[in-house]
């Protein structure tokens, strides 16, 4: 006798007789050796609530149940009995029998219907069969498992959409990325859900190639996430970028097949390319900047020099008031651009001169206090109010004082800036798991969404009077020190920014 595996078979019928001799058939099969025959073993029942009880304890592969029973049909019993032992088979006996009751039985989950009288190799047979069918389904149960565990498991997103592209997949590193569970996810529009609106295009026409069976090609697209448990997070989350995989598989008794999707998270990879660029562009503008830097500054010097000899003669012309007053205010216009192209200067050598950084112990908190004590006159002419929440405890981080200090400087100067109208500069610092968090919160107008993601790019600035470069100098001291900076904001609500900085 071949088959896959053992169970335990269920006689349920309350003829003492006829179950004794199904036992006997069963323990000794005619025909088989005894290594097959003791793959039988058997229970027995009388009353079909006997029989839920051996199977809810002991469980079940096989149940030889009679259609008549004491306490209720053995047709009504197979619903329970298969609730109770997902993978058990019905095989029914009856001494009376009709085609509609067979096929009744049948559409009722049984796996055969015997009449009495049967030859003990028939039932033999049907049992072997039944037990096959058990043994396929648990094999098919755990390939699903294996394959569920595989799916949830890789560090990969993993999704399938139906023909709606709704979800019909969502794997433990979507929901992971996304911020919503696999349930949540299931059913929901999955480019309108998660993708960028830039992107649907090509989003949905991969996924229209992989319908039709054609080789779609990658397509690379944002991800939304409505969750970001750190400050980098938030910046990850709003770069998100993932690259798609498509194939479509038939899903049995669809009227569409599936698509499925293999996500690639590419995020930290842009992120990288994206800062090599930047460091080969400071490194082309460090060396045009020490090249020019001395020829700028020799005219720069030269017309500060004239402009004050200019101011100074002004006084000795015969000019009536008004005229001597527009002069000095053209002077004084033109002295101020000089100054301002010397800053840029200044800021421009800062961010491209390739030097390295002193590593000291540095008490953040302290750091933090004096650099608000001294803009404090400032933030008083603005009308800006200062919270200060500083952990003195624990919240020293490794490395150059003096570029820290710039650092802090240049966020509370535009935290003031922004504030115009005055408002309130909410800054804190405190220990977090191996670094020290810096955050400045303004009440400021806010930053436009759409140009939030360029702040820290050399040259990029929306003020009036601004060169640009102080976000960039800022983010280049901070990764220095192998460091985070991140920016939050809202139009209409203030700024937000958090430096984290490597603990001691």
């Amino acid at each position: 006798m071949k088959g896959h595996g053992s169970g335990l078979v269920l006689i349920v019928d309350d003829n003492v007789e006829l179950v004794a001799s199904l036992q006997a058939v069963l323990a000794h099969p005619a025909g088989h050796d005894a290594v097959s025959a003791a793959r039988f073993e058997t229970a027995t029942a009388s009353m079909g609530s006997e029989a839920l009880e051996i199977a809810r304890a002991r469980g079940v592969d096989v149940a030889i149940v009679d259609v008549k029973l004491p306490d209720t049909s053995g047709v009504d019993l197979i619903t329970p009995l298969k609730e109770a032992c997902p993978f058990c088979e019905v095989v029914l006996i009856t001494g009376f029998a009709s085609m509609d009751s067979a096929l009744a039985a049948l559409r009722s989950g049984a796996f055969a219907f015997v009449l009495k009288s049967f030859r003990p190799e028939e039932l033999i047979s049907t049992v072997e069969q039944a037990l096959t069918k058990v043994s396929l389904k648990k094999e098919k149960e755990e390939l699903e498992r294996r394959y569920r565990a595989v799916v949830q498991l890789t560090d990969v997103l993993a999704i399938a959409l139906d023909g709606e592209s709704s979800v019909a997949l969502f794997n433990r590193k979507a929901a992971e990325l996304s911020g919503v569970s696999a349930e949540e996810a299931i059913g929901r529009s999955f480019l309108d859900s998660w993708i960028p609106e830039r992107d649907h295009a090509a989003l949905r026409d991969a996924i229209l190639a992989a319908r039709r069976g054609a080789r779609a090609p990658d397509v690379e697209t944002g991800f939304r996430s409505s969750v970001a448990a750190t400050a980098r997070d938030a910046e990850l989350s709003s770069a998100r970028r993932v690259r798609w995989h498509l194939s479509s598989a038939p899903q049995v008794g669809a009227e569409a097949e599936l698509v499925y999707g293999i996500g690639i998270d590419v995020t930290e990879r842009r992120l990288l390319e994206k800062r090599a660029a930047d460091a080969e562009a400071m490194s082309v503008m460090g060396t045009l900047a020490l090249n020019l830097a001395h020829e700028i500054r020799n005219p720069l010097n030269a017309a500060v020099l004239q402009l004050h000899l200019l101011e100074k003669n002004l006084g000795k012309l015969a000019l009536d008031d008004g005229v001597l007053a527009t002069l000095r205010e053209r002077t004084q216009i033109v002295g101020d651009e000089i100054g301002r192209l010397n800053r840029l200067l200044t800021e421009f050598l800062e961010l491209s001169r390739p030097r390295g950084i002193e590593r000291e112990p540095v008490h953040v908190a302290r750091l933090v206090d004096g650099v608000l004590d001294l803009e404090r006159d400032t933030a008083s002419a603005r009308g800006v109010r200062i919270e200060r929440s500083l952990a003195e405890d624990h919240s020293v981080a490794m490395g150059d004082r003096e570029k820290l200090k710039q650092v802090m400087i240049n966020l509370v100067v535009n935290a003031l800036e922004a504030m115009r109208e005055g408002g309130t500069l909410k800054v804190s610092v405190a220990p977090a798991e191996g670094c020290v968090v810096v955050v400045f919160a303004d009440t400021g107008p806010g930053i436009d969404p759409a140009v939030l993601g360029k702040v820290f790019e050399p040259f990029f600035t929306t003020k009036e009077a601004g060169t640009g470069l102080g976000l960039s100098i800022v983010r280049k001291i901070v990764d220095q020190h192998g460091g985070r900076v991140s920016i939050d904001s809202e139009r209409g609500k203030g700024t937000r920014v958090t430096v984290e900085l490597p603990g001691l």
